[in-house]
């Protein structure tokens, strides 16, 4: 895999937001919830603990992990 160059900006509520929806409908998880102070609800499962982020960069960072777990999973697989 090529790695890619550091960002050069923070994440914006925009970009978290256009995840957390991805995330939701590919259902890699039930719920994220976005509180008007910036933080996130996040339910993996339906009957699970409510987990809370801090803001963009954590969803972002989020996305990040699950997207590697899926495609490391994937990998293994072949």
């Amino acid at each position: 895999m090529i790695p890619h160059p550091p960002r050069s900006s923070k994440p914006t509520a925009a970009e978290a937001d256009a995840w957390a929806d991805v995330l939701v409908r590919r259902r890699l998880l039930h719920a994220a919830v976005r509180t008007p102070t910036g933080q996130w609800l996040l339910l993996d499962n339906p009957d699970g603990p409510v987990h809370v982020l801090a803001g963009p960069s954590d969803v972002l960072a989020l996305a990040a992990n699950i997207q590697h777990r899926t495609r490391t999973k994937r990998l293994e697989s072949r």
